[in-house]
């Protein structure tokens, strides 16, 4: 990337200007089934900055308000508190079973004593987090002379698979949430087809989240390895049983001494440029695309990406739009943390 490369996302902040969201503390939540992270941010002069962060075992607490009390106990009170969740976001309140508690923002409000309490979607807060972020964070897959203002979409596989969608209203963006993930997978050719069926009998309805999640990514290789039959040597398989499957399966990637591995990444890649140009199509999104996500962290830099960009260019008749749409690769752990406390400080109902 030239370090000279600027991007605008310009984000719809109504409280931006007001004077409610000066000097704010703002309590930024990312919840996570396992581990969840929490963060003291402060909002000065339209600006926000990181304070402290602590990170806490999920399953540890009977609730969020209990695990907040932790965080607060040791930073203070709050102003506003902005939660990030894994999942919709339904007037107010969020059940999921990426989280083993229900959330109500004024229960919340009510035991915390916040001014505000704000429930986010986590693609939604990631959206968010474009207002404000270092150009390093962005890397460039492919840009265009045709510079076009319009919808932008965010694609981010890890532990699910989230999209987002940030809509232009001729003047700036304004990021929605999507429950796409959970929209149906749907074979192209014969080999394929027998994918499907592999998943079928696992899942019922086969969605593109059990195709493109780190669940999905191992759905990928034990399809190759128990119907395609490739084999998993010795030392990959003593290597995944010793640790994590994703960080093992990109070591022997990388290491070039598993063509189950490789075959492995190939597919994958090629179905996360399938779905990238079906949320693309889905929201027209002439501005950009952004790919994001654990998986995406750990596994991109082991893709063909000249093959991937042309995956995403396969298409029935839209190949004119899609080519001439920017695509990036978004790497911030901390885009959830950072895009809730935005939300919270700046978006006023």
């Amino acid at each position: 990337m030239d370090n000279n490369t600027k991007f605008s996302f310009p984000l719809y902040s109504p409280g931006k200007q007001c004077e409610t969201t000066k000097n704010q503390n703002i309590l930024a939540a990312d919840l996570r089934l396992k581990e969840s992270r929490l963060a003291h941010y402060t909002c000065v002069d339209g600006n926000v900055g990181s304070i402290s962060e602590k990170t806490y075992q999920t399953k540890d607490y009977a609730s969020f308000v209990d695990m907040a009390k932790d965080f607060i106990q040791q930073e203070g009170n709050f102003d506003r508190i902005a939660i990030g969740v894994p999942g919709p976001v339904i007037n107010g309140k969020c059940e999921t079973l990426n989280l083993p508690w229900a959330l109500d923002e004024e229960e919340i409000k009510k035991a915390l004593g916040a001014s505000k309490v704000a429930l986010i979607n986590d693609l939604e807060a990631t959206a968010y987090s474009l207002a404000d972020f270092a150009d390093t964070l962005l890397e460039i897959l492919h840009t265009s002379e045709n510079k076009v203002r319009g919808n932008v979409a965010i694609l981010a596989p890890g532990n699910g698979l989230g999209e987002a969608g940030l809509f232009w209203d001729g003047v700036s963006l304004r990021p929605f949430a999507t429950e796409g993930g959970h929209s149906e997978f749907s074979p192209r050719n014969d080999f394929e087809i027998q994918f499907y069926q592999f998943l079928n009998k696992i899942y019922g309805i086969v969605t593109w989240e059990n195709v493109l999640s780190k669940d999905g990514i191992y759905n990928v290789f034990r399809f190759l390895r128990d119907v395609g039959r490739h084999e998993e040597s010795a030392e990959l398989k003593a290597d995944l049983q010793a640790g994590e499957f994703l960080p093992t399966l990109a070591k022997h990637a990388a290491q070039g001494n598993s063509r189950l591995a490789n075959l492995t990444l190939e597919m994958y890649s090629e179905f996360l440029a399938r779905e990238a140009n079906n949320l693309v199509l889905k929201l027209k999104a002439t501005g950009a695309l952004i790919i994001t996500g654990d998986i995406t962290d750990t596994l991109f830099d082991l893709f063909n990406k000249q093959k991937f960009y042309k995956d995403f260019l396969i298409s029935d008749r839209m190949q004119h739009l899609l080519q001439d749409i920017p695509l990036y690769v978004l790497r911030n752990k901390n885009s959830i943390l950072e895009g809730a406390a935005y939300y919270g400080a700046f978006f006023e109902d």
